[in-house]
């Protein structure tokens, strides 16, 4: 068939390949092929006979064509072959919405060398779905974040009523603490029987083993509610933490300590260190050259004296069972002594006294300060009690002159029971896998060591939950990457313990447009790429929940001690309050003006900026990450002590509460200071004789 198509070549063209060399002749053009009617072929159809001749065609009108020209089919095909492209093109743009565009391809009409062609054609696309496509649908996305994030809020609510049933057994417990041993909260007696004024002076020492840091300090009071202060800070080896023995870790403590006085007082170490090479006698060693220090010990113990303690059980990730049911001042001493160092343990202290006393050392008016509370890695307060309710035995000597004892409250057991205190799973998957399960309850709840913990542990659940996309979303709003939002394979929701709880303190503040500073916060600390601003506002829902269900708390134990102490009733202060107006009014009408004056003028000063008239001022010192980097904080307990019965608005006006810089520092160089006055002079030397020796 195709021979019949194509001309045979010509007789002087050779066709055979085998030929070495090849003659081309010049083609010769052809002349259009004009086919005559009364010559029909198998080709041609025959004109009807009725039908007429047509006209004979003038060769002389006819031009050469090029072979597209002769028919538009290639054109047409060309076209449609185009347009087909454009369109699936569109199609592909169009894939990820899912929109339904259709092509409908109709076939050619008539013969295969028909001139004519029904053009391809394109129905009209539907109009964009109302609905967002089911396979990733944005806004029931966006939705079920919203509604999980609330859900979850609302197991962490804790309702003015549960506040109220919480102070009640707060207050219970406290007395039952002052009457008998081996309670819930331990209520120690710390055998300091006073708080500063603002006048003491001298230069002590002080060292905090208080976490997972280490802190020598030098402390110059001078005497006028001010102080200048010089430390160092090393953090404890993971190692040390949970050492076999006690040795290890009070044997590292007082090198540090040695360290210290090298760098810091290097004068007076070298001086010390010339005395007892000479010194024959204990006259050799005079008071004034050795260091009181004063030990802050952030772990319960048993306190017997002021410089006595046996510690009860560690917290805060220490776990050295070796020193359980041991005096720690002892503990250190003996280390001390063996590097031969001019310093004596004078004193045991609690960092919540240490910041009580600071507070009182530094609080400005002449109202002293009832309690010191920390809120950082772990919580605990202590505060100034009649020391007539104190009932149990106590075996350390004590100034009862005062009618006052400072307790150590050890309230982070408070409740272990769980009687009042609000839990959820994930209270009780951390408890689970704590160091120290069913103890420490309240504190598990409210510290800094914790909160981290939990937030983690709740994401981690809705990690898990199929209907809820955390951290998974393709097209949400605010993605800066247009991509798939993942958790990598290292990241801290994987890991118990590793979510730092500074993060709630970042969503708190986090005011940005699409929560920027949050979102590349949970990006660099939980290895979350590319969250979305959906992501990031549940977790600020949720740290939000978090972070006010601890301040809440708080505010039930620093309540808790207000109400116990009575210091909101008037006149029952320690130091006299201003007159109240009346009072003064009084004084006018008999004739007293220069008194009235007088007590017009002290009521002005003490209440200046306070929000109250006459009532006395109840000051609370705090410390601690939480009450000082979380935004509102304070306020969130100061909206749970207008809800507290015997408390109110009116109550929660006279509390003033003041971030205790340093306690552990000063707190602990002052209650130095405390037990110095209490030494004998003659005791002392004998005892240096003997832990010193003579000339070696």
């Amino acid at each position: 068939m195709a021979s019949s198509h194509h001309p045979p070549p010509p007789p002087h063209q050779s066709t055979s390949t085998s030929s070495t060399t090849r003659i081309k002749a010049r083609r010769r053009p052809r002349s259009p092929t004009i086919v005559s009617p009364a010559a029909p072929s198998s080709h041609y159809p025959s004109l009807p006979a009725s039908q007429p001749a047509p006209e004979p065609i003038n060769q002389s009108n006819c031009k050469p064509h090029n072979l597209s020209s002769q028919s538009p089919i290639g054109f047409v095909r060309l076209a449609s072959v185009a347009f087909l492209a454009l369109v699936l093109v569109l199609q592909f743009l169009f894939q990820r919405n899912s929109l339904p565009i259709t092509f409908v391809r109709r076939p050619y009409s008539g013969s295969t060398f028909s001139p004519r062609i029904e053009p391809t054609t394109c129905e009209n696309p539907p109009p964009f779905p109302t609905e967002p496509p089911v396979s990733r649908p944005p806004i029931s996305y966006k939705m079920a974040l919203q509604a999980e994030a609330k859900r979850i809020a609302a197991e962490f609510e804790y309702s003015d009523a549960e506040v109220n049933k919480g102070v009640a057994e707060f207050i219970a417990q406290m007395n039952e603490g002052l009457e008998k041993n081996a309670t819930t909260m331990s209520q120690i007696p710390t055998y300091v029987t006073g708080v500063p004024n603002g006048t003491e002076k001298g230069l002590y020492l002080a060292v905090d083993l208080g976490g997972t840091n280490f802190r020598v300090c030098s402390i110059q009071l001078h005497g006028n509610t001010t102080f200048s202060i010089a430390q160092s800070k090393v953090a404890i080896p993971k190692e040390l933490m949970v050492a076999k023995t006690a040795k290890e870790l009070f044997s590292f403590l007082a090198k540090q300590i040695e360290l210290f006085l090298k760098e810091h007082h290097e004068d007076h170490f070298d001086a010390h260190i010339k005395r007892r090479q000479t010194a024959s006698t204990p006259e050799g060693y005079r008071d004034e050259h050795i260091f009181r220090l004063g030990f802050t010990f952030s772990f319960p113990v048993h306190q017997i004296g002021i410089n006595r303690g046996t510690l009860i059980r560690w917290t805060k990730g220490f776990d050295i069972a070796d020193a359980i049911g041991q005096d720690v001042c002892v503990l250190l001493q003996k280390e001390i002594d063996l590097l031969k160092l001019p310093v004596k343990v004078a004193a045991l202290v609690n960092d919540t006294v240490g910041t009580l006393m600071a507070r009182s050392y530094t609080s400005p008016g002449k109202t002293s300060t009832l309690l010191g509370a920390i809120f950082g890695t772990g919580t605990n307060g202590a505060y100034v009690e009649k020391l007539a309710k104190i009932t149990k035995p106590m075996e350390g000597e004590y100034d009862s002159s005062t009618g006052l004892m400072v307790v150590n409250t050890e309230w982070g057991s408070f409740d272990n029971g769980l009687k009042v205190l609000p839990t959820t799973k994930y209270d009780d998957a951390l408890d689970k896998d704590s160091i120290n399960p069913g103890i420490q309850m309240f504190e598990k709840r409210v510290s800094g060591m914790f909160l981290g913990e939990i937030l983690r542990t709740v994401l981690v659940n809705i990690l898990k939950d199929p209907k809820v996309a955390l951290f998974a979303d393709e097209n949400s709003s605010q993605n800066d990457y247009s991509t798939t939002a993942s958790v990598t394979k290292d990241s801290a929701l994987y890991k118990d313990w590793a979510v730092d709880s500074s993060i709630l303190s970042v969503a708190e503040s986090d005011n940005t447009v699409g929560l920027k500073t949050l979102r590349q916060t949970i990006e660099k600390d939980l290895g979350v790429m590319a969250p979305s601003l959906e992501d990031a506002q549940l977790v600020k829902d949720v740290a939000h929940a978090i972070a006010k269900r601890a301040a809440r708390l708080a505010a039930v134990a620093l309540a808790g001690i207000v109400l116990q102490t009575g210091r909101l009733t008037p006149g029952a202060g320690q130091a006299p309050g201003p007159k109240s107006s009346a009072a003064i009014v009084e004084d006018v009408k008999s004739g007293n003006v220069v008194e009235a004056v007088a007590a017009t003028a002290s009521k002005l000063a003490n209440t200046a900026g306070l929000g109250t008239d006459e009532e006395e001022i109840v000051d609370i010192g705090v410390d601690g990450s939480l009450v000082e980097f979380y935004p509102g904080f304070e306020d969130l307990m100061r909206e749970t002590f207008r809800a507290i019965d015997g408390i109110g608005a009116a109550g929660e006006r006279r509390i003033r509460i003041g971030i205790a810089k340093d306690g552990s520092g000063v707190g602990a160089a002052l209650i130095a200071l405390v037990a110095a006055k209490m030494e004998k002079p003659s005791d002392y030397l004998e005892d240096l004789k003997n832990k010193l020796g003579d000339v070696e």
